[in-house]
């Protein structure tokens, strides 16, 4: 592939809205041609044998098996309420 140039650093850069500095696009045309000589260097491997993944680690559901659990009693939930009617939590009103 060609290397990037400065002009391609600052239409990027407009796309962006970012203002750059003659300094900024100097640097950023090295990292950026850096960049994408070291992901040339990807195309030299044989994948041939590598199956198509959307990711590299496999993935396993963690979740734990759901199961039925003795809770507190509602007295006890309640009993650190700061308000309660009715064996419920008492809020503040939020709609008028």
């Amino acid at each position: 592939m060609a290397e990037i140039s400065k002009e391609q650093v600052k239409h990027v850069a407009n796309l962006a809205r970012l203002s750059l500095t003659d300094e900024e696009v100097e640097t950023f045309t090295q990292q950026l041609g850096d960049i994408i000589n070291y992901a040339e260097l990807l195309n030299e491997l044989d994948t041939g044998d590598v199956k198509p993944t959307t990711h590299v680690l496999d993935l396993k559901n963690v979740m734990r098996k759901d199961e039925p659990k003795e809770w507190i009693k509602k007295e006890d939930a309640l009993k650190n309420a700061p308000d309660e009617q009715d064996g419920q939590f008492r809020v503040p009103s939020i709609l008028e």
